[in-house]
């Protein structure tokens, strides 16, 4: 791949739903909007693969085809395993869907607001539709706001009880609100996840860093122009690329109010 085809869009993706709760409205798109995305996907001659591919190539195990895009959803809505895991199906496309397994069950401990979600014994029927499944911590903190102790525990234990859910392992690691460190990249590289991806708005690559993969985050003012624009390589800076400075205050800024207020969803 060489110029704007060497750049990859990874699309992150929410809800797909006609009426959201209010506070993930901006980050959800309708079910038609969605197979409108889709049907831009197919007509700009990419090839949908699985962050799972993204971690072949990044090991030197395997070459990517000419013209990839990963799509991803993150937390696990109640639309996942239905009408958009069918959308994904019957078009052939593989993705990749990160949960956060303290949201998926009732009664247990997650930041997420309330929301129509899917339940973690669905995780199977993800699979079953041919989506890779992928972690989001147990509760969704901010991850580069928690001491040591905390951050191995949201790490390893949402990976663990997924893996004990399907019976294999679960490789990659999606970083709630995209916010990490290179501590936090430290800590999911020894919790054993193959890669971890960010948020950062812009495109990935296939020089990209394999515990901060670049991904665009789709949002409901987006258009199907901006999405075939991202399929051509453009409207978007190309990782890898270090962190600005109002990038890294921020981080400390939220470090900081953490320690005074505690884990917050939001940030």
């Amino acid at each position: 791949m060489s110029g704007a085809s060497a750049r990859i869009p990874v699309l992150l993706y929410h809800a797909v739903m006609d009426e959201p709760p209010a506070w993930i409205a901006e980050f959800t798109i309708t079910p038609r909007q969605f197979e409108d995305h889709l049907d831009v996907i197919r007509d700009s001659g990419r090839t949908p693969v699985t962050i799972g591919t993204l971690a072949a190539h990044f090991a030197g195990r395997a070459a990517l085809p000419p013209r990839p895009v990963v799509l991803t959803f993150d937390d696990g809505f109640a639309d996942l395993p239905g009408r958009t895991a069918e959308a994904l199906a019957e078009r052939g496309v593989p993705a990749t869907a990160y949960l956060t397994t303290g949201a998926l069950a009732p009664g247990r401990r997650s930041l997420l607001p309330p929301a129509p979600m899917m339940s973690l014994g669905q995780a199977g029927l993800l699979e079953e539709y041919g989506l890779e499944v992928g972690a989001h911590t147990v509760s969704h903190p901010q991850l580069d706001t928690l001491g040591h102790r905390e951050l191995r525990r949201e790490l390893v234990d949402s990976k663990a009880e997924l893996e004990d859910r399907l019976g294999h392992r679960i490789d990659h690691l999606a970083y709630p609100h995209g916010y990490n460190s290179r501590a936090v990249r430290g800590a999911a590289r020894t919790a054993g996840y193959q890669t971890a991806v960010a948020v950062r708005h812009a495109l990935s690559s296939e020089y990209d860093e394999a515990y901060r993969i670049a991904r665009l985050i789709v949002r409901r003012g987006h258009t199907l122009a901006d999405v075939a624009a991202w399929m051509r390589g453009e409207g978007a800076r190309a990782a890898p690329y270090n962190d600005s400075p109002l990038t890294v205050g921020w981080r400390y800024y939220r470090r900081t109010r953490a320690v005074v207020k505690g884990p917050v969803f939001a940030g």
